[in-house]
C-alpha cells in the first residue's frame, strides 16, 4: 500500500456508519458490500463492482459521493473510447488562435512548441481531472461499464489503478497528491483481464432478496403502499425465475412501481400489470413470458396469492 502524507477525510468511518449514511440517501447495502467499501476507503484501493445491469452499481457510487461530500467524476465507457475522450486532449482551436496572434504581433519564437503543449492548452478529461484534482475532499472517480471498453483501453488504466498516476508524453507523469476514490462497474458483457482485477478490490452485487427489494421500493418510492411494495417485489422475483432475455434489475423494478403508483394503484391488478410491464421489460419475448408468469401468480381478484 502506498503511503500518502495527507490523511483521508473519511479515516475512522466504520461499515455501520457507511450503511447508515447510505440508507439516509435511500441506498440499502448489505453487510458484505459495506465491509468491502470500508476496506477500499481505508486502503485507498480501487473497487470493482460487477453484477447484472440495474442492480445498483452506479447508484452506489452516486450515494457514496454524496455521503462523503466528494465531487463525482464519471467516465462512461463505450466501445472505441480512447485517451482523447478519457484522459486528456489538446485545445487545438485555442492553440491555432495563439499561433496566429503571435504571428500577427511578430512575436513567434522557437519556444512556442513548448508553450503550445503546456498546461494552459490541456483539456482535462475525467481520468486526468480526478488524478489532478485539488479538492479539499478527494473526488470519487466512477469508471462506469468498463466491460464495454476495448482491451487496449483496459490496459491503459493499469498505471492509474496501480499508482494513481497518468503519463502524458508532452508533460511527463502526473501523480495524485491525494488519490481519488475509484469505483469501476461492469455488467460482465465480457470478462475483464486479470491484470485489471489484481489492482482492485472486488464485489459482486446480485439481485436483492424479496425482503430487501421490498425495503428498497419503500426507500426509493415513499408514496407506495406496503401491500403494493410486497406484491410488486414478489412478482418481480417470480419473473426472474422465468427464462427472460433480460431479467429485471432493481432499477427496472423501481421504474415499474413508479408507473403503478402513477396509475393510482395500491395493489396489483391483472389489467394494470399487463398495461404497465413495458416500464420494466423491454423485449417482446419477455413480455410474452411475463404474461405466463402473471397468469400463474395473480388470482382472479388481482392480488398475489400466498404473500
Amino acid at each position: 500500500m502506498m503511503e500518502y502524507a495527507t490523511p483521508a477525510p473519511w479515516e475512522g468511518i466504520t461499515p455501520e456508519q457507511l450503511g447508515t449514511g447510505l440508507a439516509e440517501r435511500s441506498y440499502l447495502a448489505d453487510e458484505g458490500l459495506l465491509v468491502v467499501l470500508h476496506i477500499a476507503l481505508k486502503l485507498r484501493r480501487p473497487l470493482l463492482l460487477e453484477g447484472a445491469a440495474g442492480v445498483g452499481k452506479t447508484e452506489l457510487a452516486k450515494a457514496l459521493a454524496g455521503l462523503l461530500g466528494s465531487r463525482l467524476v464519471r467516465l462512461q465507457c463505450y466501445e472505441g473510447i480512447d485517451v482523447a475522450q478519457a484522459v486528456y486532449d489538446w485545445n487545438y482551436p485555442r492553440q491555432m488562435l495563439y499561433i496566429r496572434t503571435l504571428e500577427a504581433a511578430g512575436a513567434a519564437d522557437p519556444g512556442i512548441v513548448d508553450e503550445l503543449f503546456g498546461p494552459s492548452f490541456l483539456v482535462r478529461r475525467p481520468l486526468l481531472e480526478a488524478i489532478s484534482a485539488e479538492d479539499a475532499i478527494p473526488p470519487l472517480l466512477l469508471i462506469d461499464e468498463i466491460d464495454r471498453a476495448d482491451d487496449e483501453f483496459e490496459a491503459f488504466l493499469l498505471e492509474m489503478l496501480a499508482d494513481f498516476q497518468i503519463t502524458i508524453p508532452e508533460l511527463g507523469t502526473i501523480r495524485a497528491a491525494t488519490p481519488p476514490i475509484v469505483i469501476l462497474t461492469s455488467n460482465r458483457t465480457r470478462e475483464l483481464h486479470d491484470a485489471l482485477k489484481r489492482r482492485c478490490l472486488y464485489h459482486w452485487i446480485g439481485y436483492p432478496s424479496l425482503e430487501r427489494e421490498t425495503e428498497i421500493i419503500h426507500a426509493q418510492i415513499p408514496a407506495v403502499t406496503d401491500r403494493l411494495a410486497r406484491e410488486a417485489a414478489r412478482f418481480v422475483h417470480e419473473l426472474r425465475e422465468a427464462p427472460l432475455t433480460k431479467p429485471p434489475g432493481t432499477a427496472e423494478t423501481l421504474d415499474w412501481v413508479n408507473a403503478l403508483v402513477a396509475m393510482g394503484q395500491d395493489h396489483l391488478e391483472p389489467d394494470v400489470v399487463r398495461q404497465t410491464l413495458g416500464a420494466m421489460l423491454k423485449h417482446p419475448e419477455d413480455l410474452e413470458r411475463a404474461a405466463e408468469v402473471q397468469a400463474s401468480v395473480l388470482g382472479p381478484a388481482g392480488p398475489l396469492q400466498a404473500l
